[in-house]
């Protein structure tokens, strides 16, 4: 299930994303109306976990703009506006949920999976998305990779990676491209020297002297090539 997350309070949202990530979810984290608005064109998601005070806006705007695009997708509101006219509103405006924090995790994972039963879904009927070419298995709905017989340790940020670069086979994916989707655009989690060692590590995990899928494209990015020269 792939989950975007509203929030621009960093380390909630990095907590959050981590819990998430860790239960078997995929994450991609904004911190304000403007990254939401340009992920949301980008990508699909399954879910939205929503703040209502956000830097450049209000998230009541923001679930009602995307209701009007995406009428299907679930959104949850969590947010410290504890009122009830606040509540009302957030329920008003389309979401399936309205969550006050502080909120227990083990809680908010529940209350995810009503909703999506409500839409006629849940991460055990979501649709199954594989990469695989006979050597490497990707499943990204399991969250597990295996590279030959061998089942690779694949942490969070390199599902991600995995993700962006199986989206764009054959096309450079660009480290901006990568540093503004799957982290901070501002940097505040990860750097570029860290980006470099998070795809090393990944190159690792799953390629060997017979099977390359990722090629540098230097000073640019990189490219899944597939295991194609």
């Amino acid at each position: 299930m792939k989950i975007l997350v509203v929030e621009d309070d960093l380390a909630l949202s990095a907590g959050l994303c981590f819990e998430l990530d860790t239960g078997g979810c995929l994450t991609v984290a904004a911190y304000n109306c403007k990254k939401a608005r340009l992920l949301l064109k980008e990508q699909t998601f399954d879910m939205v976990l929503l703040d209502v005070n956000l830097p450049d806006g209000n998230g009541f705007d923001l679930c009602r703009e995307m209701k009007a695009q995406y009428p299907d997708m679930p959104v949850i509101f969590l947010t410290a506006n504890d009122l009830d006219e606040d509540v009302l509103k957030g329920y008003d405006m389309g979401a399936e949920d309205y969550i006050t924090k502080p909120f227990n995790t083990k809680i908010l994972k529940k209350r995810m999976e009503v909703a999506l039963r409500r839409k006629g879904d849940s991460p055990e009927e979501s649709r199954e998305e594989v990469w695989e070419d006979g050597f490497l298995r990707v499943d990204f709905g399991r969250l597990t990779v295996f590279a030959g017989e061998e089942k690779a340790a694949i942490t969070p940020n390199e599902y991600k990676l995995l993700r962006a670069l199986t989206e764009r086979p054959g096309t450079v994916v660009t480290r901006q491209f990568l540093l503004e989707r799957l982290w901070d655009s501002g940097g505040n989690f990860i750097d570029d020297h860290t980006l470099t060692v998070t795809m090393n590590r990944l190159r690792g995990k799953i390629e060997d002297k017979d099977h390359t899928y990722i090629r540098t494209v230097r000073g640019m990015g990189y490219i899944w090539t597939g295991g194609k020269a």
